[in-house]
């Protein structure tokens, strides 16, 4: 086969370091072996070489700490993304997502004022929506605003919530629960897994959802000025009377006067659904809100008034929070495939965020001494190398998106025995022109993916380098940006927070679509 070269600049002017460019039409060499085609000076052929595909077992846990919940963007300022729902499927069972924070006061010792009584509290929640997709608008002309009983208009907006799952399932209903935490969470550095659940067994309040967001705007008969208004969200509201007694009527004594009592005293809130079965969707932590609205006496002129106060607390920056997933595996289909086999790899591969498995895979040595055997008989050089893996069209036919995010890092062992991890030498060595993963048919099963592993590949074939011990870890997720970089760092990833799954062909013989090695190789002329 003969490929034409000049493609490759035109892939290589829209490249992003670490994303996926999709395509439809064969893959080309990459740019390690673009000088053998200079002036025609090669003629490339594709082989293909079996692999070790296996799962890898993270027990279903991960770091899930406020630490792994964040996501630095290229401006560099800091994002924060959790998920919350329930999802049951037959392939990977249930997995549930609940959600933990601290509370802290706005400022310590705080006034009240005389006479003060919490009148509602309400946790905001913005949910990522698909705001391009407005699908109601509901206007109320005579509407009467309750501070005050002023004549209003009152305007919502429904947008649908970006979800993962099920979607319709019970008409998109789900339960959000808001509970109190009665364990100590301890502070924003300390490491936490997502199998830690905190003791909350109080409730505070619930909200049942129908899988949409909505934004408010509230303003005045007499002049049209604004009296609310409220971005795409969900309103949670919390029990008055607890806000009562542990705030309110705690004024003045030692649990209101510096953080470290109050994160003693009112330890934080677990968000969370009732149910095991519907859909993920994910949230922006930094964007909540935990407001507290009270009444209180004030005098003017002899005259006494209760206007309404609003108190909002700090349920973002620097306070501690974490995930906590759940899962039930009885009865999964992956249970029969997702043995973790090193030697002879698994037939089926079982991808998954949040502490799923991620995919393990290795060279074999036979094939390897086949294409050590063509370069130094040959002096056939190695211009393009890819992992290419299908989607399973029988374990994995559904409607769910076929994922897009994918971290690829390369596992070795230093001379001391310890096992080390990197980017890929791929990575290290092309830097920003680097494509690491390109999809195709996406909108088709199977779909497929091809992983550049060229100069790993190289290395050892043509360079010598050790393979023995030597394997890739593939996961689900995407690397996070920093201010100066496309990729923070091969261990700052969206795993924690990354909602999809997917079956994947793996070490499979019988299958016309398992998991192969693709090697385009040159000789000169």
């Amino acid at each position: 086969m003969i490929y034409n070269i000049r493609k490759i600049f035109t892939i290589l002017s829209v490249m992003v370091l670490g994303g996926v460019l999709v395509y439809n039409c064969e893959p080309e060499p990459d740019s390690l072996g673009e000088q053998l085609f200079l002036n025609g000076a090669a003629e490339g052929v594709e082989s293909s070489h079996d692999l070790i595909a296996y799962n890898i077992n993270n027990n279903d846990t991960i770091r899930t700490d406020a630490f792994k919940l964040l996501d630095i963007i290229s401006s560099g300022s800091v994002s924060s993304t959790a998920v919350l729902g329930a999802f049951n499927e037959s392939q990977f069972g249930m997995q549930r997502a609940s959600y933990f924070t601290q509370v802290r006061l706005a400022s310590y010792n705080p006034d009240f004022g005389t006479n003060a009584v919490v009148d509602s509290v309400v946790l905001v929640l913005k949910p990522i929506s698909r705001l391009d997709s407005l699908k109601a608008t509901t206007t109320d002309e005579n509407y009467v605003y309750p501070d005050g009983n002023i004549d209003a208009k009152k305007v919502v907006s429904t947008y649908p919530i970006a979800k993962f799952g099920k979607a319709k399932l019970n008409g998109g209903k789900l339960t959000l629960q808001v509970k109190e935490v009665t364990e100590f969470m301890n502070g924003v550095n300390d490491i936490v897994y997502s199998d830690k659940d905190f003791q909350a067994p109080n409730l505070l309040g619930s909200k049942e959802i129908s899988g949409n967001a909505s934004s408010v705007v509230i303003t005045k008969d007499s002049d049209g000025a604004s009296l609310f208004t409220s971005n795409a969200d969900i309103r949670i509201p919390l029990s008055a009377s607890v806000f009562q007694t542990k705030i309110i009527n705690k004024k003045g004594q030692p649990e209101l006067n510096d953080v470290s009592n109050f994160i003693r005293h009112f330890r934080g809130l677990k968000v969370s659904v009732v149910e095991n079965d519907g859909y993920l969707f994910q949230f922006t932590p930094n964007d909540m809100q935990l407001i507290m609205y009270y009444k209180n006496d004030k005098v003017e002129s002899g005259n006494t008034t209760r206007p309404q106060t609003k108190y909002e607390f700090d349920v973002k920056g620097t306070n501690m929070h974490s995930a906590y997933y759940e899962y039930d595996r009885t009865n999964a289909v992956m249970n029969n495939y997702a043995f973790g086999n090193t030697t002879i790899g698994d037939k089926k591969l079982y991808a998954q965020g949040m502490g799923g498995n991620s995919i393990g895979i290795k060279f074999k040595k036979e094939e390897i001494d086949k294409l050590k055997q063509l370069y130094q008989n040959d002096k056939a050089a190695i211009i393009s190398a890819k992992i290419r893996i299908y989607t399973d069209k029988s374990e994995w036919s559904n409607s769910y998106a076929k994922p897009t995010d994918f971290t690829i890092v390369q596992k070795d062992k230093d001379s001391g025995g310890k096992e080390t991890t990197a980017l890929t030498s791929d990575y290290t060595s092309l830097g920003a022109l680097f494509i690491p993963l390109r999809a195709y048919d996406l909108d088709k099963n199977p779909a497929y993916y091809d992983f550049t592993v060229t100069k790993s590949l190289k290395d050892i074939v043509e360079s010598g380098a050790a393979y023995n011990d030597k394997y890739f870890k593939i996961d689900l997720a995407q690397f996070t940006r920093s201010p100066s970089s496309p990729i923070a760092g091969y261990n700052y990833t969206t795993r924690a927070f990354s909602m999809g799954r997917t079956v994947f062909v793996g070490s499979d013989n019988l299958n016309e679509n398992k998991i192969q090695l693709k090697v385009t190789y040159g000789t000169k002329k």
